[in-house]
């Protein structure tokens, strides 16, 4: 169980026999990759203990003060795995988090009866054909030509009963890919509409065009985040004949909603995927759950048969067996680049490949 500081640092000092259990700077390496965990925690809202002497794993309560000047009592662990999916540096806030998110209005619920197929009238929708008193659910099931019991079938095993009751349109239920794709949330109108699940519309897009393990030119690939990554392609392509054109690799299993990741740089002759790492501008990027989405991004191309090789800059420190460390895209780190994917590949092989 969780403690308070005081306590904690009684109980080692106790347990360890010395004054200071921990000197100043034993975990500096640990919090380094925390910049705006290291800007919000103060010694003196901690009884002069340093964020260096804590272990990022240690279960006490900390007292944090964010730039806003709110102040929270959080342990490391709940600290380090704010971030989740937001890009808000108020992440590792809950004041801030919560006063940057938008309250929802609840709107009065309106009863306009029933239809004539026992299903509650929806004041979102006006019904264009008097004569048909059904809901618009059962008009639309006839259209498709699919039944109440099928569309039942359709929803993953915690939504079946609830679609099989479901009177109104808006509500999202979850549903089962029948291709074994992770479940997922949506409307009864969109499924009736033919949209169901993402991982296979994506897929259809182009993924599915190509085996697993092959690089292709995807669609959805997003641009580069930072002009660094222009930089090391451009720096890259003057050292090795090799081409940089594709963005996108074919995985096995789904990588969020799609069936393929997009590495900074695909190098497919040597089947090299080459990642450029920083904490970004407000310190979320790669760090805490963002973290463990690059390893997770790391095995599915490894299990495809690629391998990785990240560039840690700043703090990061390297995740995997060939990752490396540095300040910048310069001279020296392509050339250590090029040595590493040497190590990877084999340097014959890639010798062929120098310009």
């Amino acid at each position: 169980m969780p403690e308070s500081v005081e306590l904690w640092w009684a109980r080692r000092q106790w347990s360890k026999g010395v004054d200071v259990p921990y000197p100043i700077g034993t975990y500096r390496t640990e919090w380094a990759r925390y910049p705006v965990l290291a800007r919000q925690y103060h010694p003196d809202l901690n009884h002069g203990i340093v964020l260096s002497q804590v272990p990022p794993a240690a279960e006490v309560f900390l007292v944090w003060e964010c730039d806003a000047g709110h102040r929270f009592v959080a342990t490391p662990e709940e600290q380090r795995s704010r971030p989740a999916g937001s890009r808000r540096r108020s992440t590792w806030c809950p004041d801030c988090s919560a006063l940057a998110t938008g309250r929802r209005v609840a709107l009065p619920v309106v009863d306009l009866g029933m239809h004539s197929c026992g299903h509650a009238r929806d004041p979102r929708r006006i019904e264009s054909d008097p004569d048909d008193d059904r809901c618009f659910l059962c008009r639309r099931l006839d259209r498709t030509q699919i039944t109440r019991e099928l569309l039942v079938t359709m929803a993953a095993p915690r939504s079946r009963v609830a679609v099989s009751t479901a009177n109104s349109i808006g509500a999202r239920y979850a549903w089962q890919c029948e291709n074994g794709h992770p479940a997922y949330e949506a409307t009864i109108e969109r499924i009736l509409s033919g949209r169901r699940c993402p991982v296979c519309r994506h897929a259809r897009a182009g993924a599915d065009a190509v085996p697993v393990g092959e690089a292709f030119l995807s669609e959805w690939a997003p641009k580069p985040a930072s002009a660094a990554e222009p930089e090391l392609r451009r720096r890259l392509a003057q050292r090795l004949a090799v081409d940089l054109t594709k963005n996108a690799v074919r995985v096995a299993r789904p990588f969020f909603s799609h069936l393929e990741v997009w590495p900074d740089i695909i190098i497919p002759e040597l089947r090299v995927a080459i990642e450029y790492d920083t904490t970004g501008r407000d310190g979320l990027e790669h760090v805490g759950r963002r973290e463990d989405v690059d390893r997770k991004k790391d095995r599915l191309l490894r299990a495809a048969g690629w391998e990785v090789v990240r560039v840690r800059c700043g703090k990061l420190q390297p995740i995997g067996p060939y990752d490396l460390t540095a300040s910048g895209v310069t001279s020296a780190l392509i050339e250590r680049l090029v040595d590493r994917l040497g190590e990877v590949r084999g340097s014959l092989i890639v010798d062929a490949y120098r310009r």
